[in-house]
């Protein structure tokens, strides 16, 4: 009897290929190898790299002194108005450096630099992931993004990230992770380059070599 319906030939050759299974046509496919060719720098060499080729400004420090010398000059060179910083860690650095910043979420929506720490950078990529832990938003509200991180945060691939995210939370990962290549930008209408469509235009990485005194990564 022919089939009345598209789905019932479909629904045909669906019960033909579980009968008759056709023998694997790559069988010497290597499943264990990395995909990708070993990274001829350093990690930090290669995240700095890949960072600055996709637009982002990276600032290396070698201890959390000369991050405060940074953001003083940061300050006054860049203009910088409306800071925001939620986080203990790198309030202090600010008002070592005597920059103004708020931290009321009342005052989210005014902000123009966003301050963070992140979760993992990824040296291949260039990119830095980020939670609901660590960015609170501010990977998207800010014309400026300044995320401050630690050498020990470098993982080679973006695998290693998700790995070590697990491990840092033991499981139990933050309602958000995202992955940030670069400022914001998009060519969508009549492919002209806009900056700062979705998130922010300038996106700063100050890589700080020596970890914090409380180090939990």
């Amino acid at each position: 009897m022919e089939e009345s319906t598209s789905r019932e030939k479909v629904l045909k050759k669906v019960r033909h290929a579980l009968i008759y299974k056709t023998d694997n046509p790559f069988p010497k496919v290597d499943f264990d190898s990395p995909v990708y060719k070993p990274m001829n720098d350093t990690s930090d060499v290669n995240f700095a790299q890949e960072f600055t080729k996709v637009g982002g400004v990276f600032i290396y420090c070698e201890n959390e002194s000369e991050v405060v010398a940074t953001l003083s000059a940061l300050y006054a060179e860049c203009e910088w108005h409306n800071i925001y910083c939620a986080e203990p860690e790198f309030q202090y650095m600010l008002t070592a450096a005597a920059v103004p910043f708020d931290s009321g979420e009342d005052t989210l929506q005014q902000l123009s630099v966003g301050i963070t720490g992140c979760e993992f950078l990824i040296a291949r990529l260039g990119s830095i992931m980020v939670s609901s832990k660590t960015s609170r938003r501010l990977n998207v509200y800010p014309e400026i993004h300044v995320v401050i991180a630690y050498a020990n945060q470098l993982v080679d691939d973006l695998k290693d990230a998700f790995v070590a995210v697990q491990n840092k939370y033991s499981g139990k990962l933050p309602s958000m992770l995202s992955v940030i290549t670069g400022p914001s930008r998009t060519a969508d209408i009549e492919k002209t380059l806009v900056m700062g469509a979705h998130g922010p235009r300038e996106l700063f990485l100050i890589l700080v070599e020596t970890p914090p005194a409380d180090d939990l990564i």
